[in-house]
């Protein structure tokens, strides 16, 4: 029998006794304190049902003194063959065993600290953004300081935690937390929630929460300051120009606490070399792809500054932009950071407030002066779980003697109010949002407006979501990938629950998207209607058949193979079909896979695509994946046709907990790149780490020679004082 909304909002609460204990983090529940604690229990189903209490059971105790959180949790298995792909941080929950702990902590609905554990003692944390709508929202870029491990017993393991206060953001005097926990075991396929939460919803959704309650009120707790110094080692060479560097970075950053909710970051001489290497991705469209966000100094609060207009089309700040520039040959290059800082966080339980400001350097050579880039964010919670905000953004240069560009292209400003709606059951959520540019140079100054509403419910889902972007808007420090557009994107899906069979859902969904350009008297440039039936199986596999109509009217000559051939015609338009079939295997095998080929019209040609990837693991201590991606596009003559592929094989080698080796070998015979990164890593103490990196590039098009090569060797040292 399925359960309605008013079962899942009712409360579960228990009470964190406060005690004078010491304890040994050692995931072994032998302390006899925890005798006296509650507990968070009577887990549910979330997957494959959410009627029902979860088969295998968790016991959450908590107790806490006046610096730390302890947390004690068994949880019982139907065995002892356990899924642990890896002994490294910052695991992914899917596909293996471990459990999870959500604390709301200003009680609010929208944000949360995520700390998790799995059976062999490995730990991750995450920030929970947007009240867990969206995948977007669940950020493991975040590292705090705390102290987990886990003991195995037959048919069940246990977990000890202490979490420092001050790696948490409450109100001084707060008397309780919104709390919930997530599971996922592989032995019984179960995923399960001590708050129960509809399948409709994702597992890290934070309107269904219950509340965790303190024996007395919680005091100030203003985080210790840290220093983290910095020392980078770096020698390369690129042949291609014959230019050899070597060179000593130092820098480091600092984290002070303003106050028990915000925090002041300050960066000096930071250095954000890659030790993350981006995925190469095949780009067949007209547009720029953003890729996310890695560098730890923009993580923390990222969402108060980030989520701001459309995130696909229209974001005002995308943190990527800062640091990297266009040389006068229209390639980017890096734009290297004097320093800068970012204070951001609560200000108390309805506002939050976000600064940040960063300097970079002038780079005469390339044309390029120094440019100060400030962001301010300041956001207002109203009803249950929704919030007002107000942004403004300036890219500004303050060298009166530099020559510039003939733009006299001096500053960029753009001001903004968003309103986020989430309704107090997450079933209505919405944006909507307008913004206004102002440059320094004529017919600089632009609009930029959206809408977006849905509805989720178990067996429907409806949404609306409009934007439009004038011509003239622009963001220096934004993500806008095109302008002059109106943009009307409907959708409609119907789920299905069947009571018996392999799937445990299915649905059919409809999202036609329509596109005028307003400067060409809103002539229809764009569409495409996308039909789909997606199924997903009791065994976590899933299948998914798509069918895409599309129709483009370019209005610049444009060759989508990226060959510099022949350049199809500006000033007509396309109409092409293509269709597509995706499966993903069950992901708790030793072998994994999924494979998506599509084919149809493309353009005024055809195209056949087919990409995926498959993964291997030797648990815990190896773990590999192959990635591809292969299009094939036949234009008629005069026009080419081209093979683009991407191949990428990752290989992760985790000698312990706190030594890791992985190295990514990319191939793309579309930037005529062979890459390999190559990265040992030691956590030789908590966030403190040493890297070795070695980079090497290759060209591949006629000649297989050498065209970068690299090698890092840094220091990053976390201190408390």
């Amino acid at each position: 029998m399925m359960v309605g909304l008013a079962i899942y909002g009712q409360n579960k609460q228990f009470t964190v006794k406060h005690v004078n204990s010491d304890f040994t983090i050692d995931g072994i529940l032998d302390e006899p304190i925890w005798t006296q604690a509650e507990s968070a229990k009577d887990f549910w189903q979330y997957f494959p049902a959410d009627s029902l209490l979860a088969h295998q059971q968790s016991d959450i105790k908590m107790l806490y003194d006046d610096t730390t959180l302890y947390i004690g949790i068994t949880i019982q298995a139907e065995g002892n063959d356990y899924i642990i792909p890896s002994l490294r941080r910052d695991f992914r929950a899917g596909g293996n065993d471990n459990i999870s702990l959500l604390f709301d902590t200003f009680n609010d609905g929208t944000n949360a600290f995520l700390f998790g554990i799995n059976p062999y003692g490995v730990r991750r944390e995450a920030l929970i953004s947007g009240g867990g709508s969206e995948l977007r929202g669940f950020n493991t870029t975040w590292d705090v300081k705390w102290r987990g491990e886990a003991k195995l017993y037959d048919g069940y393991y246990t977990a000890e935690m202490a979490i420092p206060l001050t790696s948490l953001k409450f109100k001084e005097g707060e008397t309780k937390f919104r709390f919930n926990s997530y599971r996922f075991d592989t032995q019984t396929n179960e995923q399960s929630t001590w708050m129960r939460i509809p399948r409709n919803q994702f597992i890290f959704n934070l309107a269904f929460m219950g509340d965790m309650v303190f024996e007395k009120p919680l005091g100030r707790s203003r985080t210790p300051i840290a220093i983290i110094p910095y020392t980078n080692v770096f020698s390369g060479k690129d042949f291609e120009t014959g230019d050899a560097t070597s060179r000593l970075k130092v820098g480091g950053d600092a984290k002070i606490s303003v106050s028990n909710g915000m925090n002041l970051d300050i960066t000096v001489n930071p250095d954000f070399s890659n030790v993350e290497v981006d995925n190469l991705v095949a780009n067949l469209t007209r547009f720029e792809i953003s890729l996310p966000e890695r560098r730890q100094f923009f993580i923390d609060n990222s969402d108060l500054f980030a989520d701001f207009g459309d995130s696909r089309d229209a974001n005002p700040f995308f943190s990527r932009r800062i640091g990297i520039v266009t040389d006068p040959d229209g390639n980017n290059i890096e734009n290297e950071i004097i320093g800068g800082i970012r204070l951001s966080g609560k200000l108390d339980e309805n506002w939050r407030l976000g600064l940040l400001n960063l300097q970079t350097e002038k780079d005469e050579e390339n044309e390029i002066p120094s440019n100060n880039n400030t962001v301010l964010a300041l956001q207002k919670k109203v009803f249950s779980r929704s919030n007002i905000g107000f942004i403004f953004i300036n890219r500004q240069t303050f060298d009166d003697d530099f020559v510039f560009t003939e733009d006299n292209d001096r500053y960029n400003r753009v001001f903004g109010l968003d309103y986020n709606l989430a309704s107090k059951d997450n079933t209505w959520v919405g944006k909507f949002f307008a913004h206004r540019s102002f440059s320094d140079f004529e017919n600089g100054d632009g609009f930029s407006a959206g809408a977006r509403l849905d509805y989720n419910s178990r067996f429907y889902r409806f949404g609306i979501n409009s934007l439009y972007v004038e011509d003239d808007f622009r963001s220096d420090l934004g993500f806008i990938r095109r302008t002059d557009i109106f943009r009307i994107r409907p959708t409609a899906e119907r789920i299905f629950w069947p009571s018996k069979g392999s799937i445990n859902n299915h649905r059919i969904s409809l999202e036609p998207s329509f596109l005028w350009r307003p400067e060409l008297e809103f002539k229809n440039t764009d569409y495409n209607i996308e039909t789909s039936w997606r199924a997903e199986f009791k065994n976590t596999a899933r299948l998914e058949f798509e069918l895409n109509n599309r129709f483009v009217f370019l209005t610049s000559s444009f060759d989508p193979t990226g060959s510099d051939g022949v350049e199809l015609p500006a000033d007509q338009g396309y109409h092409f079909t293509t269709y597509g079939i995706e499966f993903q295997s069950d992901r708790r095998q030793v072998f994994s896979y999924s494979i998506n080929p599509s084919f149809g019209s493309f353009f005024n040609g055809d195209i056949y695509t087919i990409e995926g990837d498959m993964n291997l693991r030797v648990q815990p201590y190896f773990f590999t994946s192959l990635r591809f991606n292969f299009n094939r596009i036949n234009l008629p003559d005069p026009f080419p046709s081209a093979s683009i592929f991407i191949v990428s094989q990752n290989f992760n080698v985790t000698f312990s907990k706190s030594i890791f080796w992985s190295t990514i070998v990319q191939y793309s015979n579309q930037s005529d790149n062979l890459g390999i990164n190559t990265r040992l890593q030691w956590r030789f103490a908590p966030l403190s780490d040493l890297f070795l990196v070695y980079n090497d590039n290759y060209i591949t098009d006629g000649i297989f020679a050498p065209r970068n090569r690299s090698i890092n060797l840094k220091l990053t040292y976390w201190l408390n004082i």
